[in-house]
């Protein structure tokens, strides 16, 4: 059987990316389908079909394109007969269809319902006056593009409520992939690095309060510094994004060192997994990658009781799941985190493989589609 697999646009890096990369792992003869690809050579056995926005300047301005967004995805052009379409959307990927076709099945992975429409509180591109008026519009267009998915999976439990929410269906609750087997092999990732690599880990030495994620403030990383200032222990911030000018400027007033890392490879992330005390997730996150590859790792995590990241922490065995989200709680929990017994961390989280996760979608691909 033919399929298409369809995907917001294609990055370098991010959890999205990653659930791709296992869809077309399992799926290596579907086709791909993209707005655009900001990451040519990802998938070199495959063309990624890009729309026509990829030849304009507004690949590079998302918000921009926004408003365009529903109509291209209702353009796609097939390259051939297809079984059934596999939708990976965090925005209006699930809208899309195939000009001149009709009937082909639509299951949609939803990372989460447009953050920008539908939960504006988590997403301030969603709070400004213009936003809010175009989501009277774009709501009911979302919630009707969704009615046409014959089956929907979500990322989490915490996203399955909010497309009930959102959309008024059910979702059956599919974890993404973390490479959870790979992370854990190692046991020593620091042996896996450059030199200057190498140099940096042991500069920063170790039981550090570590923070990872893009820099945008709604990952609220600056938490992470006020943590380890209330414990009065260095932290260590990685990752890149357009809020690091604000995040160097805090840690540079800090009153305990820190230290930004910018785009650290895969090896030495998880090597500052190993190396930290407690990794502090504080976002309000769909499901949260990261905090499951520290676990991984043997670190212990803490994230607060809101959001999917706590869908993946044992309470008080590979973590702690904080009782708010305020600077104190965080804390104590971080303090209690610290001292958990590290050995049997990794195996917590072992359910949260990329093999389970090709297995559970496949499985929903064959029940959905190929069953009667």
């Amino acid at each position: 059987m033919s399929g298409a697999i369809v995907h917001e646009w294609i990055e370098q890096s991010g959890g999205a990316e990653k659930v791709l990369d296992a869809f077309v792992d399992a799926y290596p003869d579907a086709d791909i389908f993209a707005l655009w690809d900001d990451a040519p050579g990802r998938y070199p056995d495959h063309d990624v079909h890009e729309t026509w926005l990829a030849r304009t300047p507004l690949r590079r301005h998302k918000a921009l394109a926004l408003p365009a967004l529903p109509a291209v995805w209702r353009r796609l052009r097939a390259k051939r007969d297809y079984d059934w379409m596999l939708v990976s959307s965090h925005l209006f990927a699930h809208h899309a269809d195939f000009v001149g076709t009709t009937g082909v099945p639509k299951l949609v992975y939803a990372h989460t319902p447009a953050r920008y429409i539908w939960a504006p509180d988590l997403d301030k591109r969603g709070q400004s006056s213009v936003a809010r008026a175009a989501s009277l519009v774009l709501k009911p267009l979302d919630r009707m593009r969704a009615a046409e998915a014959v089956s929907i999976a979500a990322n989490s439990a915490f996203v399955r409520d909010r497309v009930w929410q959102a959309w008024g269906r059910d979702a059956r609750v599919i974890h993404p992939p973390v490479s959870v087997k790979r992370i854990s092999s190692v046991a020593d990732w620091s042996a896996e690095l450059d030199d200057g690599e190498r140099i940096t880990l042991g500069a920063l030495g170790t039981g550090f309060v570590l923070g990872a994620s893009r820099f945008v403030p709604y990952k609220r990383l600056e938490e992470v510094i006020r943590v380890a200032e209330y414990l009065g222990i260095p932290a260590v911030i990685a990752g890149k994004g357009p809020d690091e000018p604000r995040l160097r400027q805090m840690a540079s007033d800090a009153s305990v060192p820190v230290t930004l890392l910018q785009s650290p490879s895969d090896g030495m992330l998880y090597a500052l997994y190993r190396a930290a005390g407690v990794f502090v997730f504080p976002a309000i996150e769909d499901f949260g990658i990261m905090p499951v590859e520290a676990m991984s790792a043997g670190c212990p995590v803490v994230t607060t009781n809101v959001g999917g990241a706590q869908e993946s922490v044992t309470q008080g065995v590979s973590g702690i799941i904080a009782a708010g989200a305020s600077v104190v709680e965080l804390a104590a929990a971080a303090a209690a985190a610290i001292d958990l017994p590290r050995a049997k961390i990794p195996s917590t989280v072992e359910r949260f493989s990329v093999d389970r996760f090709q297995t559970e979608i496949t499985t929903w691909v064959e029940e959905t589609v190929m069953l009667p």
